[in-house]
């Protein structure tokens, strides 16, 4: 089951995860799975799933009527779909190895209800390239754009679907461009901050495909800590039973 350098991390609620030193999640991922929280009638997106960390928080807390997983790369769709076995979620989550930017004749369009993405948080030509080739595609766009990301959700999602990511703020008009662009409105946003002494650090955005202009709602700001350094109440009851 478990490959060198593996492990098996707890996620509350008897489900599992295989992570690794390359492929692992944080605090994003969990931030972002909730925030996006499919209905249970609902047919869900993953894009550039990662070892399944989105995928899998969702399946824990009972949400989504199936899930298609979409991660380009091998080593990682290896890791979830020995994850999927170990939780027994083969009639709820689907894994696909290939590139969000091409999924014409993989996946139908404009049928699914919600897509999510955890993207590279670094543009291209910013930041310190790191030398490892999983981070780096995890972390820089070398890949994917935003606007790939947001057009790739655009032709999945029905009219009216959703689509929601985690980004750094200094991204945020890039991001509104880009769903602007590709038919998909702004609806709702977060900011997430590590403490009030301190700027944000991630926003959360949801957007709906074909959606009238205006109506942002900007939610009350998510706090990571405390004022004494520890988890602050809403953390603790997003992270529930994974602490």
């Amino acid at each position: 089951m478990l490959l060198e350098n593996e492990k098996i991390q707890p996620l509350g609620g008897n489900y599992n995860i295989i992570v690794s030193d390359q492929h692992t999640f944080w605090n994003d991922t969990i931030l972002l799975a909730n925030f996006s929280a499919p209905k249970q009638s609902e047919n869900a997106v993953d894009l550039g799933a990662g070892c399944g960390g989105i995928s899998l928080m969702w399946c824990k807390n009972n949400l989504a009527k199936s899930i298609t997983a979409i991660e380009i790369q091998k080593t990682a769709c290896d890791m979830l779909n020995r994850s999927v076995k170990l939780n027994n979620l083969e009639n709820k989550i689907s894994v696909i190895n290939a590139d969000l930017c091409d999924l014409k004749g993989i996946l139908p369009f404009g049928v699914f209800d919600i897509v999510v993405c955890n993207p590279p948080y670094k543009a291209t030509g910013t930041g310190i390239v790191n030398p490892s080739e999983q981070h780096k595609i995890a972390r820089h766009e070398t890949l994917c754009t935003i606007d790939d990301i947001t057009k790739t959700a655009s032709n999945l999602l029905r009219f009216s679907g959703r689509f929601c990511l985690c980004l750094r703020p200094e991204r945020l008009c890039e991001v509104f461009e880009s769903m602007r662009k590709n038919n998909i409105e702004p609806k709702r946003l977060q900011f997430v901050q590590q403490r009030k002494s301190k700027a944000p650090k991630l926003f959360l955005v949801e957007g709906k495909r074909g959606g009238k202009k205006g109506g942002l709602i900007v939610m009350p700001t998510l706090f990571i800590e405390d004022e004494n350094g520890s988890y602050s109440q809403e953390m603790i009851d997003i992270y529930g039973d994974y602490l």
